[in-house]
């Protein structure tokens, strides 16, 4: 199937889903029967998800239960989706905590929400469970933020973005041989490697589930790491649990530090000549990082190249950048993880908003305490000047 049919397809099974109508049979089979994973999971889970509208979470444990039982023939849609509804309610842990050996934090595998969520369930899992052995379960590059906290382990569970469904949902079976073992639990922060809590991994007694999109309700305009924290601490009676970083990771200290990173979505960005002039105002020295490669790092390099001089480029690991983060005096960019790291650990930071689905997403991913400054490319030379004047209410002169 040609990826402008898949789109036009996933397009229209958004529309039914919104509007809460019945999907015909022929969208959701034409999007699996051909090549339209990708379109699935782009324009429909993931508006879905970035609307932040409780009811749709209903909608789309609906919908892609079906999808997994169209692919794990051992699983059945209508069983799925009812024990989503049974999981997907709060409730506190009543046990003795001393009896629990192992606890389980699965990975939101994008590395913000990695910082912004997840590192919150670990905090409070420290807390709770003094004496269990504390896992984290994702990717290797995200295990890198947590590496050298003595209280965690690795539970290494590759899982890739842009992969197909199959191969999307191909861990799971590795994934629950893993956690369900005895004197167990499995802390799940609306992860992708349980598709957003619908692919069961252990018991339902076992299984704390934190539903970002519907936590909260349609009214509250908190932060997710805020909502996080307030979820863990009512149901494992943490104190306080908070987003952190523990790299074990040496850096050097810059003024700012700087990520033009978009996560591959090109809404997120400013239009030329954003980035060069707001690299041109911030206060040096400067490090920037170059992020994967590509497309990302020649504009970076752009960027760089008429901004002045008293800028480094950064090439390593994104654990690596993070560290340099958090030594910095300030933390400047697009919505990305970098700006959660800054959050985490209370570096002043301005963040540039752009191609949010809705006001509530916004509300929801602006990292606590991040200057935010919302605009589109139509904007471009009001948003530099706003950063300006920011800078000097921050006590950072601008360069010019």
């Amino acid at each position: 199937m040609e990826s402008t049919s898949a789109d036009r397809l996933a397009r229209e099974l958004l529309e039914d889903c919104l509007a809460g109508r019945p999907w015909p049979e022929h969208l959701l089979a034409g999007l699996l029967d051909g090549s339209g994973d990708r379109a699935l999971f782009r324009i429909v889970v993931e508006r879905l998800g970035d609307l932040f509208e409780p009811h749709l979470s209903s909608v789309y444990a609906e919908l892609f239960s079906e999808v997994i039982a169209r692919r794990i023939s051992e699983l059945h849609a209508e069983h799925l989706a009812a024990r989503y509804q049974r999981v997907r309610r709060p409730r506190v842990f009543d046990r003795d905590p001393a009896a629990i050996q192992d606890v389980f934090v699965l990975s939101r595998v994008t590395l913000g929400a990695d910082v912004a969520i997840t590192s919150v369930m670990l905090d409070a899992a420290k807390q709770r469970f003094p004496g269990a052995r504390i896992w984290f379960a994702g990717p290797r590059k995200n295990w890198e933020l947590f590496q050298a906290d003595p209280r965690l382990s690795h539970l290494a569970i590759a899982y890739g973005r842009s992969g197909t469904l199959d191969d999307r949902l191909s861990i799971w079976r590795e994934l629950r041989e893993a956690v369900s073992k005895p004197a167990s639990i499995v802390i799940d922060p609306d992860s992708r490697l349980t598709q957003l809590g619908l692919l069961p991994v252990c018991t339902e007694d076992d299984y704390y589930f934190f539903e970002s999109r519907a936590y909260g309700g349609a009214s509250s305009d908190e932060p997710l790491p805020v909502l996080a924290s307030r979820w863990a601490a009512e149901t494992f009676g943490s104190r306080d649990p908070r987003p952190y970083i523990a790299t074990g990771l040496d850096a050097a200290r810059f003024a700012t530090t700087v990520s033009f990173g978009v996560g591959e979505n090109p809404d997120k960005r400013i239009a030329d000549p954003f980035e060069e002039e707001l690299l041109e105002k911030l206060p040096r020295p400067v490090l920037i990082d170059k992020g994967a490669g590509g497309e990302e790092a020649q504009r970076v390099e752009r960027a760089v190249a008429k901004a002045g001089g008293g800028i480094e480029m950064w090439e390593g690991s994104f654990a690596g950048f993070a560290e340099h983060v958090a030594r910095s005096r300030l933390y400047v960019g697009y919505d990305s993880a970098g700006g959660h790291v800054a959050s985490a650990c209370g570096v002043p930071s301005i963040i540039i908003f752009a191609g949010f689905a809705c006001e509530r997403m916004l509300q929801r991913w602006s990292p606590p305490g991040a200057h935010v400054l919302r605009g589109d490319s139509s904007v471009a030379r009001a948003l530099v000047r706003a950063a300006s004047t920011l800078l000097s209410t921050l006590g950072f002169p601008a360069t010019s």
